[in-house]
């Protein structure tokens, strides 16, 4: 019972870091315009990561408790995972560097997994598609936000051009909100899957010794219809997991991450309230498109990709390729350093006796 405290407390910890790592991601555009002050921006982002719980069902929260085979999983592996996307985000956070909290968290579980009982426990196929949207999030979100710009550019070039500003940043209020919307449905419901990868243990283990599950701490599952393999009931989620992350990951993005916000804001390419709107409203529509498909992808790279689509729009050398490059290359290590250091830390948990 104490690890499981533990591990919930790790969880809710991660998705603060969560918040604050990833608060650039919601707040970038509409710092950079300046159409909110910081102060302004962090608290608009963190509301709309909570109207996120009335949005989205669990299909990622479900996703993410199948990354590894349930009899894989065990409360060292589960703690492994978290304190090692802990150390990730902590570090890329103080680098300035906007990683994937996301993939942090998947490649730890995988690594802390591998670790504990060989390769052959990982769902190659979630993992297949979680790294195939490294590329194919920014890629979608450059598409769209590309194609948004222009459209709007088009429709727009006889209006005068302060009226226009003055109108683009009232409809980057709308842009953003949406975006946190898919930032807090998204990244929010990866800890849920972890919190319910535990309690589905800790059930276990009730059950082994002929006692009941209580009510709080139970996981229903249910048959999918399409897939015929048995998922989380979202229906029957016990409130208080949702209610939790979600508050976290907002109290999280009120915290900030002014390091990131930096490099988001102002070293990929300069933002016009028009490109802010185009950007925020292609990583909202990556984001509720792939959150629909239960992927959990990177809010990090959606939000990326769509700020360089906007400056690609108007000319390709607009993008600073340099550092959109360095960034390319921390997005790749993400996963296999964040699965070494999982694996590396259950064996430290392991030889401490944590069970």
């Amino acid at each position: 019972m104490i690890i499981l405290i533990i591990i919930i407390f790790l969880a809710l910890a991660f998705d603060l870091i969560n918040g604050f790592h990833d608060a650039a991601n919601s707040i970038t555009n509409i710092v950079s315009t300046k159409v909110l002050s910081p102060v302004q921006a962090v608290i608009w982002a963190a509301f709309f990561n909570v109207v996120a719980f009335w949005i989205f069902d669990l299909n990622i929260a479900n996703t993410i408790a199948k990354i590894v085979n349930n009899d894989a999983i065990n409360f060292t592996v589960i703690a492994a995972a978290l304190l090692a996307a802990i150390i990730w985000n902590l570090l890329t956070w103080w680098s300035g560097i906007p990683s994937s909290s996301s993939h942090t968290l998947i490649g730890g579980l995988a690594g802390a997994a591998i670790a504990y009982a060989g390769w052959n426990v990982v769902n190659r196929e979630k993992i297949f598609i979680t790294f195939a949207f490294i590329f194919l999030a920014p890629i979608i979100g450059l598409l769209v936000s590309a194609t948004i710009n222009v459209i709007i550019v088009n429709i727009c070039k006889k209006a005068h051009p302060k009226k226009a500003e003055k109108w683009f940043k009232r409809t980057q209020l709308v842009s953003s909100g949406l975006f946190s919307i898919g930032h807090g449905g998204n990244d929010s419901q990866k800890v849920m899957g972890v919190i319910a990868a535990a309690l589905m243990i800790f059930m276990a283990q009730l059950k082994a010794k002929g006692l009941d599950v209580p009510q709080w701490a139970n996981i229903v599952q249910r048959m999918d219809p399409v897939t015929h393999k048995m998922v989380i009931d979202g229906n029957a989620f016990p409130i208080w997991i949702p209610i939790s992350c979600y508050s976290a990951i907002a109290c999280g993005t009120m915290m900030g991450g002014w390091r990131i916000v930096k490099t988001m804001g102002s070293k990929i390419t300069k933002i016009t309230p028009i490109e802010g709107v185009s950007a925020d409203a292609a990583g909202a529509f990556t984001l509720f498109f792939t959150e629909r498909l239960g992927i959990p992808v990177s809010t990090t790279h959606t939000i990326t990709g769509s700020i360089i689509g906007v400056g690609v729009a108007k000319r390709v050398s607009a993008v600073k390729w340099g550092m959109t490059f360095s960034l390319l290359w921390a997005w790749i290590l993400t996963i296999p350093i964040s699965a070494l250091l999982g694996a590396i830390l259950f064996w430290i948990l392991q030889a401490l006796g944590v069970q």
